[in-house]
Order: structure tokens, then sequence, then C-alpha cells
């Protein structure tokens, strides 16, 4: 995966602090913004997750889950789905601070990955893979052999998911840059509500039922 090992430093590497209210985690200082607040209380045995919104370059979902001290990160363009039929392609990207679970703003343009983003859900997960012998695998040694089992408890996605990666090497990279690397996110057993991803632009955060336009607006009017 991306940022395999790197810890936060592709993170750190892709952004300017003092310009992105991006919360650049470990105690390092940001820019400001909307970036303090529930991340860092992402320990205490619970696993979290969030989904998240970004109108950059194109318009995609970013699915996070907590694996140690970091969010380990997918580009994922449709969204993820309740629904099990629905095969979501997911691109690795860097590791993220777990502070990126409360990031809702702005990313500045001519910044990595400018444009809006909101919080779309977020929530718990519980790791649910296991070997052939029915014991259970670490979670991040299940991400590193390529398929990973888990369910979400959150505000809008419910129910058993697995990523499976079918391209790339062990640690998700093809190449030297990861760019070839791919999974597919897939909803496999749930709550039976077997709901699509909702219209992005229309959709609403999890965190402060604003949509992708007003969050757009009021940064325009501070």
């Amino acid at each position: 995966m991306g940022g395999e090992g790197d810890g936060l430093r592709d993170y750190h590497g892709k952004r300017d602090f003092g310009r992105t209210g991006e919360p650049a985690g470990r105690g390092e200082s940001t820019g400001g913004g909307e970036s303090a607040g529930r991340g860092a209380s992402a320990g205490g045995g619970e696993h979290r997750f969030v989904v998240q919104i970004h109108d950059a370059s194109t318009l995609h979902f970013d699915f996070r889950l907590q694996v140690g001290d970091v969010l380990k990160s997918w580009s994922v363009p449709k969204g993820p789905s309740g629904d099990p039929s629905d095969k979501r392609l997911a691109v690795p990207t860097e590791d993220h601070p777990l502070e990126y679970e409360d990031f809702e703003g702005v990313i500045p343009a001519g910044e990595y990955g400018g444009g809006t983003v909101i919080v779309w859900d977020r929530g718990t997960y519980e790791p649910l893979s296991h070997d052939r012998r029915g014991r259970p695998v670490d979670f991040a040694e299940s991400l590193e052999r390529g398929h990973a089992r888990f369910r979400l408890h959150g505000a809008k996605l419910h129910g058993e998911y697995a990523l499976t990666r079918f391209r790339g090497g062990r640690d998700g990279r093809a190449g030297g840059d990861g760019g070839d690397a791919a999974w597919l996110l897939v909803k496999t057993a749930g709550d039976g509500r077997g709901h699509g991803t909702p219209d992005p632009r229309r959709a609403r955060s999890a965190r402060t039922g604003r949509t992708l336009a007003r969050v757009a607006d009021e940064e325009r009017t501070v």
C-alpha cells in the first residue's frame, strides 16, 4: 500500500502546512482550519474508519482505516457501496494521520489534492480476517497479504466488507511509486439495507451536515 513502512513521510512531503488546514499529525503544527478534534482520541482500543468526499481534480471518495497510529487510505472513485453486487475500485494512497478523521474544509488551489473535503461517514470497525484454520490474523498483516475483512459501524455504512488486492506487489505497489496498485472494496454481508452510494454533490457530512458546495461557500466568505 501507499506509504507502507514510511509512516507519514509521504503525507508530509506532499503538503505545505503553512497553506493547507490539513492536520500534520504527531504534534506538528498546522496552518489552521477545521483539523482539531476526535482523531487524536482514535485509540482507546477501538479501530476508527472515515470516508471523505473529495472534490479535487476528480470527484472521488477517500476510504480510510485506522491501522496502528495512521489511517491507511484508498481513493475510491465511485465510493463504497452498501450493495454487495457493487465491486468498487480502490487505489491506495499515502498514510494519513489519525487527526484526518475530522478534517473538513478547502485545500488551497496549487496544494496537493486542492479542493473541497467533507466527512461523509465515520465510525468504528471490527477486524475479521482469519487464516485457513479459523485463527484471527493481525489486520496489518492481512492487508500486506492482500485480503482483509472487517465489519463497519458507521453513521451510514454498516456490515461486513472486504478489501482485496488484484494488482500490485505484497505491499500494494506494482512499481516504485505504487501507481499501478489496485484493490476492490466489496460489501460481503450486513444489515440487508443494500443501498448504493449517493450523489456526492448532494451528500451531507456526517460531522456537520454540510454539502461540498456549502463548505466551499463558507470558506470563501471567511
